[in-house]
């Protein structure tokens, strides 16, 4: 009886804390498609965990599956149907008393796995300021009363063919490699097998001779276990202005090769890097690695460690996706000394915090950068060949060698969406910039007599969409605390990031034009309205010219897309 009596008390403890954590089971469902969105009804479902929890399951008529009374834990997904590839989820961790829902695509041999929606520029920025890496992956979301659903939807259905055709009229800017004044710009995509992108785009200017263009191909698969590798083919001519040198034309031609992979729901890595090979007063061979470690401590957190050898292009952050980046704004990047050319070398790290808040973005950062022969811009014309200049006729701009230099700083960017198609951002910075000493320097002499100066840095830009017109705008103003040769923060590609001081950018759809296949828009660019930040310098002839962070410039043309 003294037995019977201990059994019924620790039966008595025991029990109203086995049937609370009877009541704190979870829950995996979803919908089961195929590639094409259509629901797959008596699709079978294994959920496998532990030894104890194997279960099997059926989708209905809806492609519906739902498997209850879940311990909590770790689980993965097995699906397999006739006719299909079988698809495997892994590491799909539920809480007690929390319901995951999936969407799960089946393939055929002829199709590939999505899970999470492609970047665009059409997408919402909203969520992919704060997740920032392009590799696929499924997100995380928060309902209201805490309880954590995964979405893993398959994109909505987009066109397996898509192009862009340009005509655009005046030049960048950016010293020698920019294109010609006018130019036609063009963007061919086609999906392959429903996941794969074949993209081939370009540029062609017009002059006498061969003319200058700028050529990529690219191949991207994404993987359905979040593997996303690309290989990209850019080739470059640049016909150079007639400075009594041999061999002076500019022809390159990079190989580029780079990957994604998601490793778990909390982990991304990206790395690749290029292989450049210029022709240009004799022959360079550069190799650029890149990569990043992005770890997602939360829905709304993001650390990320980034390393990088060359100047981000900032085109696609404008919007200005109708003619590709051309030479002047992606590598390489190149200068002259003596009449020996030279390619700047960078190399850029940087950890980033990234966080939101509701309607507001947020970001610390700190970085290290190290320059080697850092080609900068200048503003002037040049009437005779110059050993340490490379003018460009179509812009009167020109490259100048400038001195090495390793700096460090730090940023903090803030982004609001003040309504539904208006966001504001601000960017503050503090780092180390080109100076040079005294205010009486000959161009000759600038390399020798420049010195690095650290300075404070504020960027603020307002971006929106009109809505009954469709205009998109972005206004933006730079503001560097103090004279300076290179901007602050030079390698930012942050939302905050913004071009030295005042510039605008327009994109309008012109009425009249709904009957044709695709749309036409107008668009236009306005680099540094003021043309602030001129330091004078002293050419050869003793005229005076200018090193600049940013040359004034206005470009703007008609975009047909299809």
């Amino acid at each position: 009886m003294r037995k019977l009596s201990h059994l019924v008390v620790v039966l008595g403890l025991t029990l109203p804390v086995w049937c609370a954590a009877a009541d704190k089971t979870a829950t995996i469902s979803g919908y089961v498609r195929n590639a094409s969105g259509t629901p797959q009804m008596g699709a079978m479902v294994d959920v496998l965990g532990s030894a104890l929890q194997r279960l099997r399951v059926f989708t209905d008529e809806n492609g519906f599956f739902s498997a209850k009374v879940l311990a909590p834990g770790n689980y993965s997904l097995k699906v397999s149907a006739p006719a299909f590839l079988p698809t495997l989820r892994d590491k799909v961790n539920v809480r007690a008393g929390a319901s995951v829902l999936l969407n799960l695509t089946l393939s055929t041999l002829f199709d590939s796995v999505q899970f999470a929606p492609r970047r665009g520029s059409a997408d919402n920025g909203d969520w992919d300021w704060v997740l920032r890496s392009t590799a696929n992956r499924p997100i995380l979301r928060v309902l209201p009363d805490g309880t954590p659903v995964v979405l893993a939807s398959k994109p909505a259905d987009t066109p397996d063919f898509r192009g862009t055709l340009s005509f655009v009229a005046g030049s960048s800017s950016q010293g020698f490699g920019s294109l010609s004044d006018m130019s036609t710009g063009f963007l061919l995509e086609k999906s392959l097998f429903s996941s794969d992108t074949l993209r081939f785009r370009g540029d062609v200017g017009y002059g006498e001779g061969l003319p200058n263009a700028v050529l990529r191909a690219s191949f991207k698969h994404p993987m359905s276990n979040g593997s996303t590798p690309q290989v990209a083919l850019t080739m470059r001519r640049l016909s150079s202005p007639d400075l009594g040198l041999r061999n002076a034309d500019l022809q390159a031609l990079a190989l580029s090769t780079s990957d994604d992979i998601v490793l778990g729901d909390v982990l991304e890595l990206k790395f690749g890097s290029e292989l450049q090979s210029i022709q240009f007063l004799g022959k360079v061979t550069a190799l650029r690695p890149f990569g990043s470690v992005t770890a997602h401590l939360s829905p709304d957190t993001v650390v990320e460690y980034k390393y990088t050898t060359s100047r981000p292009t900032t085109r696609t952050e404008k919007g200005f996706d109708s003619s590709p980046a051309d030479l002047s704004e992606t590598d390489p990047r190149v200068s002259m000394n003596g009449f020996s050319p030279a390619l700047e070398k960078a190399h850029h790290q940087e950890i980033a915090l990234s966080h939101r808040e509701g309607n507001t973005n947020m970001q610390v950062a700190v970085y290290r950068d190290r320059v080697v022969d850092p080609a900068l811009t200048g503003v002037g014309d040049f009437s005779s060949a110059m050993g340490d200049v490379l003018p460009d006729i179509y812009s009167g701009t020109f490259t100048y060698q400038g001195r090495d230099f390793g700096v460090e700083g730090m940023r903090i960017v803030l982004e609001r969406k003040l309504t539904s198609d208006i966001s504001a951002t601000v960017d503050y910075g503090f780092g180390g910039t080109l100076d040079m000493n005294g205010n009486r320097v000959s161009l000759a002499d600038a390399q020798q007599n420049s010195t690095i100066r650290y300075r404070h840095s504020v960027g603020g830009k307002i971006s929106g969409t009109a809505p009954k017109m469709k205009t998109r705008w972005i206004a933006s103003y730079g503001w560097t605390g103090g004279r300076s040769l290179t901007p602050v923060d030079m390698f930012n590609s942050s939302a905050g990031q913004t071009d030295p001081f005042l510039d605008f950018f327009l994109r309008q759809p012109l009425p009249g034009t709904g009957g044709l296949p695709g749309r036409m828009d107008l668009i236009v660019e306005v680099r540094n309205l003021l043309a602030q930040g001129y330091v004078p310098v002293f050419g050869q002839d003793g005229h005076t010219v200018y090193l600049v962070q940013s040359a004034r410039a206005v470009r703007g043309g008609v975009a047909f897309s299809f």
